[in-house]
């Protein structure tokens, strides 16, 4: 809707100003141009919508004599500013039919919103357009050309062009070194980026918070977690402050690298510096006490950041419920969810696959098979393969096979793991003949036997005795290219 309404205007603004080209012999005298024109500008400008911005600069089309370039090109950057790029450029085109001469600041305007629009060859043309006029690029046509050039994701086109700007004596900033750099790690080029960083550095730059924030996350990313580190101390060591971002990503790689304490102390640092936590930092720092066995901390850890006024989300207590339900208490686990559930949380398959699992894994079936019954979320092939395992690791492998037999029933797309369970199951209980069977269906079902497959039917044939079979089987093991366990 509101974009239909957005080319009604541009289109009745093309026919206004194509009919005063028309009628450029009848133009409107306006007395004491400047000052009508500045008491305009000065009095309207900040309640006046698009359509009121459009007949605002037909009548200074139709007006004589013009308004000046400044005039204009405050109409040009107050309609750019609302993100109607392509009625900006139609408007200079018209100018430019009118007659109206450009300066600087009305070319930088246009420029951005070509760039804005990706179209970047007639960006380009402009800029060789001005500079016939005598009009030299500045900071801020540059910086529209990188900008535009780096969110098209041609960083090599914003490197090439710096490149030449610097020849005809243009020095870069930081701003654009910093765009370029950024443009650079979100697609990937994280080499290319820190060589930027370097250059920029040999070259007298400065790297401010927003340097060093694109660097640290794109190095996080490409999973050059040292680097992220060290750069993140060479940050602090010059007392420039990283971002919640920035810390958090450290922070959880980190996390992921075992250094729990390094994540800890940067943590503290982060406090220290009056840069406050958010959810993603605090979920890192209670998967990260989770992972060692913290559990007790990392509830602490959640009531901590609730006092600081930072609510824990979903992924906070499925990491909570699920490092209690690995330590084997299940029942903390369970209170930890009717708690996310007081909070106005909703549990996800997430959270009821954890606690499932949670109760198989403490020996109460029951219980387990309770919450599946409640279960509000969609259930998985997750959720029933856990089904599945427990059932049969807690002897109830009838059960099991009543449950996958409705599987096999339903939509549910069934994968390799779920048929290792079943088979693993009814091995268990001696029924090896009929796991055989299931065995023998899976090419059938468009499925393969993987090493786990071959290894439980290789074991079931061997408690049963039968050596021959289990021989055989493990030939064609062998011949499928798997290794045994």
């Amino acid at each position: 809707m509101r974009r239909s309404t957005t080319i009604s205007i541009a289109s009745k603004a093309n026919k206004f100003l194509n009919l005063c080209l028309l009628q450029k012999g009848n133009p409107v005298i306006v007395p004491f141009i400047s000052r009508f024109w500045g008491r305009t500008f000065s009095t309207k400008r900040s309640s006046m919508n698009l359509e009121e911005e459009i007949d605002l600069f037909c009548k200074m089309i139709q007006s004589r004599p013009l308004p000046s370039i400044v005039d204009f090109s405050k109409v040009l950057s107050k309609i750019a500013k609302s993100k109607n790029y392509d009625l900006v450029i139609s408007l200079f085109h018209h100018m430019e039919v009118c007659g109206i001469g450009h300066d600087l600041y009305s070319y930088n305007i246009v420029i951005n919103c070509l760039c804005r629009c990706s179209r970047f060859v007639i960006a380009l043309s402009v800029v060789g357009k001005m500079m016939k006029f005598g009009y030299e690029p500045d900071v801020v046509t540059v910086s529209s050309l990188i900008n535009g050039f780096c969110q098209g994701n041609r960083v090599f086109d914003a490197i090439d062009l710096v490149s030449k700007m610097e020849e005809m004596g243009f020095r870069p900033d930081v701003v654009i070194y910093n765009t370029i750099i950024d443009g650079s790690c979100k697609i990937g080029l994280v080499n290319d980026a820190v060589e930027l960083f370097d250059r920029m550095e040999r070259d007298g730059v400065r790297a401010d918070a927003v340097t060093y924030n694109s660097l640290v996350a794109g190095l996080c990313c490409s999973g050059r977690w040292s680097d992220a580190a060290r750069l993140m101390r060479d940050m602090v060591m010059r007392d420039i402050v990283p971002n919640v971002i920035t810390f958090t990503a450290v922070i959880d790689v980190f996390v992921k690298e075992g250094k729990f304490s390094e994540a800890m102390k940067l943590y503290e640092e982060m406090t220290r510096r009056c840069v406050d936590p958010d959810v993603f930092t605090y979920n890192s720092l209670i998967n990260g006490l989770c992972m060692h066995g913290r559990v007790d901390e990392a509830k602490q850890m959640l009531d901590l950041m609730v006092t600081k006024g930072c609510l824990p989300d979903v992924v906070t207590y499925n990491t909570l419920i699920n490092g209690f339900c690995k330590s084997k208490r299940v029942d903390e686990g369970t209170k930890l969810f009717r708690e996310m559930a007081q909070r106005g949380l909703v549990g996800d398959t997430i959270t009821y696959n954890t606690i499932i699992q949670g109760y198989f894994q403490a020996g109460r079936p029951d219980a387990a098979q309770e919450i599946f019954s409640r279960m509000d979320s969609r259930p998985n092939i997750r959720t029933y393969s856990i089904l599945l395992y427990g059932l049969c690791m807690n002897w109830r492998v009838e059960k099991a096979l009543v449950l996958f037999e409705n599987m096999q029933k339903s939509e549910i797309e069934l994968d390799i793991t779920t048929y290792n369970i079943v088979i693993h199951g009814m091995c268990k209980i001696g029924n090896v003949e009929d796991a055989w069977d299931l065995f023998r269906s899976l090419s059938c079902k468009g499925l393969k036997p993987d090493v786990v497959s071959y290894t439980t039917m290789i074991s079931g044939f061997c408690r049963k005795r039968q050596w021959d079979k289990s021989d055989l089987l493990y030939r064609k093991m062998q011949e499928d290219g798997l290794l045994p366990l």
